[in-house]
Order: structure tokens, then C-alpha cells, then sequence
């Protein structure tokens, strides 16, 4: 489905900062099909990027314009269990395109918190709650995340292993723990359990190694 016409002008700004040629449509991905979502239209990409295009998006990637595939994974896991969300505060962290804080929205989450540093991401995350119906609370640093947390959700923020020290922290901030990663094969983190292992490709295809196609399911805490 696209409806660029739809496309909030705030969105089609920032897409054009990475890449000018840029637009987003509104498409569903398929690890999670009942959520559309504003994302990046490759129908736009005729031909290799030029050079400039190219640093533009090394320099500025707009990770919030793809719905990667751990976060579609995990978006339908919390659709396809919503007791586990029913009823709880949830903070999704590097909440990207929003998809995870939305699909928590949409099973009766009491609040879903998109936690993001990169203001683009937050309007994204806003803009796709609006797009599906629901209400998501914006928070944009950690540190400063609202108190009493039940849940927190993450997808593929292990990418940097600086990252891997937010394992603990969300244990000790939260009461229970849902994470989706696609790209350590061993976590080798105390606490954590393996759910499932699902097949999963980014949205819109970024033709990843077939290796970034598995995405494992954690979950930590009490539940």
C-alpha cells in the first residue's frame, strides 16, 4: 500500500536530509502485516547511489525510515501474546520506527514509551502510533525515562558493543525484560532466556547476510 500523498511533512523532510531523491510510503511489513507503518520507498532508487548520496547516508542514516527485522519480530510476538503487555507500562528502547511501542499500544498497553535519541525517530514513532490508531509517549534520553517501568522492550541495539551494558540496566529497571537481537549469536548474558528463533528480513530488503535473517527472542525477569 502507499499513500505518499499521506506522508506527515515532517517525515518527508528528514528522509530528504539523508537522501534527497528520498521518500517514504506507507507499506506493512511482513514479519508483522497488521502494522503499517510510514518507511522508506525503494521503488525511488533507480540505479546505485551517486557518491554524495552515498556519504549523505553514511553521514545521517535514517534507521527510523526501515523497520528492521528484530523489531518485527518482536512487534508481532507482543501481538501474538498481548496478556504478557495487557495492563503494563512498557518503554521501548532505540525505539526506531516506533513498531514495538506501537504494537504495545495496540494490545492495551496502560502506556507504551518509544525511548529514542534522534528526534526524526520520535516523530516516526509518533506518526506511525497516529497511522495505526493508537497513543505512544515520547522519551528521549534514558537517563530521563519515566519512573516504574513493567516492561522494557529492545530490538538489534547490540549492533555496538558498547551497547551490551544496557543488558543489565534494563533488568535492574524494569520488573521484566523482552529483547529481539539478529546480530550476536551468543548473548552470554546472566538472566536471559532464549523464547524462539524466528526468520525475519528487514523492511524494505536490504539484501543483509542470510546470518541477519535469524532473529532470537530473549526474555529476562519476572513475568
Amino acid at each position: 500500500m502507499t499513500a505518499n500523498s499521506a506522508i506527515p511533512e515532517t517525515l518527508a523532510r528528514a528522509i530528504r536530509r539523508t537522501l534527497p531523491r528520498g521518500r517514504l510510503a506507507i507499506s506493512c511489513p511482513a514479519g508483522c502485516p497488521t502494522l503499517p507503518l510510514y518507511l522508506f520507498d525503494p521503488q525511488v532508487l533507480e540505479g546505485p547511489l551517486s557518491h554524495d548520496e552515498a556519504q549523505a547516508v553514511v553521514a545521517e542514516p535514517a534507521y527510523w525510515s526501515f523497520c528492521w527485522a528484530s523489531g518485527q519480530v518482536l512487534a508481532q510476538w507482543i501481538l501474538d501474546h498481548p496478556e504478557q503487555v495487557r495492563g503494563r507500562r512498557v518503554l521501548d528502547f532505540g525505539s526506531g520506527s516506533g513498531v514495538v511501542a506501537v504494537a504495545a499500544a495496540s494490545v492495551g498497553a496502560a502506556e507504551a514509551i518509544a525511548c529514542d535519541l534522534d528526534p526524526d525517530a520520535l516523530a516516526a514513532a509518533e506518526a506511525n502510533a497516529i497511522l495505526n490508531g493508537v497513543r505512544v509517549t515520547l522519551c528521549d534520553d534514558w537517563h530521563r525515562r519515566p519512573g516504574e517501568i513493567d516492561l522494557i522492550t529492545a530490538a538489534d541495539v547490540l549492533y555496538d558493543r558498547d551497547n551490551r551494558p544496557f543488558l543489565r540496566m534494563f533488568r535492574e529497571a524494569a520488573k521484566g525484560v523482552l529483547l529481539a537481537d539478529s546480530r550476536v549469536k551468543d548473548l552470554a548474558e546472566p538472566g536471559y532466556e532464549v523464547l524462539e528463533m524466528v526468520p525475519a528480513t528487514t523492511w524494505p530488503d536490504l539484501n543483509e547476510f542470510e546470518e541477519f535473517n535469524r532473529v532470537r527472542l530473549y526474555r529476562a525477569g519476572c513475568w
